[in-house]
């Protein structure tokens, strides 16, 4: 079972050789253990040093008395830390042979290893942090693009919560008077009850709003899976490396080259783009081909964006007809490629609700246009709003969709004139509900759940 009153200890840099390498030590005993294994060079013991100072010394094995590291160390007295507890930074050389040597002295004085995402969990729990900043470092963490590392620091900044906060308070008022005719029937109901309906249908109004920023940023902060198709010898895996800057797929002039998926990460617009290139559409002349077309398939239903590719210098061809058919009312780009050998395509290709750019991706002709249209295929017209609050992942979204039908279900009990109990009743569920993304409401699931996506040190 793990303590909350268990000082921890951890490696809080990346594994392997660097330059410097910082362990990181939490809890009500982590200056008085550090201080033990301290020695600092001007005498004077780390125990009686000023907050948020930083000391030169060694670190020294007790058991042998041998120095194991030249270090800086860095002393953050509680409530003034990131966990609001006493908090020792060492700084030592990088590598794993004296890192390790000093997390275990450390160990053996007294700390645990830390779990994964204890540091940042006992900042929620110390009230540093609410749970969406929390998950926020995380997502600081994972950013791939500018824009998703704009996302996270807005939510970091508190730009959810303090909009979660509101929802919270008006909610709150709205039951509070509720509850006043709860306690008093006799009142007349009248005008407070227009009040209340109206105030709950702003609180509706901006659930709708975060909700819709979550679809709006989601491709920022998470991705798009992006799959290339075509018949055999169209260009596509020529494509994926023009678009990536390496060759990661092997291009040859003979058809069914590819017969695996072959991917890569790419940044389009600020949206992280995981391009995956498949099988050429052909009849297949063995069980490796046939397998790569159905695989191709595959990867089509899973596909968010599909960039469906066309030869320019031929004709249409039965099996172009067959893929465009089969991707027709997804969200894809058509790519009309080898222009430079001709473009016996017409300008008037039959699509629908779909762009059409034409490239030559051995010359790299057309491929700045690409890159402009996959973000609009992508994004369409929506807007985005810089530094608005919205649902940053799948729980917040969750518990905001949760929220809203509960404040449905509110107005269809008002409507079917059901007793003010029940009504109160779905009210509260949706202050519950809001509750949850900040952990105003939470369970050791929810926790569990969440910190445990967290690498150990942070």
């Amino acid at each position: 079972m793990v303590h909350q009153e268990d000082t921890i200890c951890a490696i809080v840099t990346p594994q392997g050789i660097g330059g410097i390498s910082v362990i990181r030590l939490s809890g009500r005993d982590a200056i008085d253990i550090a201080s033990r294994l301290f020695h600092q060079k001007s005498g004077r013991p780390l125990s009686e040093a000023q907050t948020h100072t930083l000391h030169y010394g060694d670190i020294i094995n007790l058991s042998s008395g041998e120095k194991i590291d030249e270090v800086l160390v860095s002393l953050m007295r509680s409530p003034h830390s990131f966990t609001c507890e006493d908090v020792v930074e060492v700084s030592c050389h990088g590598g794993p042979l004296v890192t390790s040597g000093i997390l275990e002295t450390f160990l053996k004085e007294g700390t645990r290893l830390a779990e994964p995402g204890e540091f940042t969990k006992r900042a929620f729990l110390n009230g540093r942090i609410d749970l969406a900043q929390a998950e926020a470092v995380i997502d600081i963490i994972r950013a791939r693009t500018e824009e998703g590392l704009r996302c996270a620091l807005w939510q970091l900044d508190g730009k959810l919560s303090n909009e979660i906060n509101m929802l919270h308070d008006d909610m709150a008022g709205a039951i509070a008077s509720l509850e006043a005719y709860i306690d008093f029937p006799e009142e007349e109901l009248g005008v407070a009850t227009e009040d209340l309906l109206g105030r709950v249908q702003s609180v509706i109004t901006r659930i709708d709003r975060l909700i819709e920023g979550y679809y709006r940023w989601r491709p920022f902060r998470e991705g798009i899976l992006t799959t290339i198709v075509g018949r055999t010898n169209v260009g596509k895996s020529s494509l994926l490396n023009t678009l990536i800057g390496e060759e990661r797929a092997i291009v040859t002039p003979h058809p069914g080259t590819t017969r695996d998926i072959v991917d890569g990460m790419i940044n389009i617009g600020g949206i992280p783009l995981r391009l995956l290139d498949t099988a050429g559409l052909r009849m297949a002349t063995n069980l490796a081909e046939e397998e790569g077309i159905r695989r191709m398939y595959h990867t089509v239903e899973m596909a968010e964006l599909i960039l469906l590719i066309l030869d320019g210098s031929e004709a249409l061809t039965e099996e172009d007809r067959e893929i465009m058919g089969r991707t027709t009312g997804r969200k894809r780009v058509i790519v009309i490629n080898k222009i430079d050998k001709g473009d016996r395509i017409t300008k008037d290709l039959d699509v629908k609700n779909a762009p059409v750019v034409r490239i030559s991706a051995l010359k790299g002709e057309g491929i700045e246009a690409l890159k402009n249209t996959i973000p609009q295929r992508i994004l369409g017209q929506e807007m985005r709003w810089e530094g608005e609050a919205v649902a940053g992942n799948l729980r917040h979204k969750a518990a905001l969709e949760g929220a809203r039908k509960e404040l449905d279900n509110f107005f269809e009990s008002v409507q079917q004139r059901r007793p003010l109990e029940i009504q109160a009743l779905h009210l509260r569920g949706a202050v519950d509900l809001l509750g949850e993304i900040t952990g105003t409401v939470t369970t050791e699931d929810i926790l569990d759940r969440i910190f445990s996506e967290f690498c150990i040190g942070k």
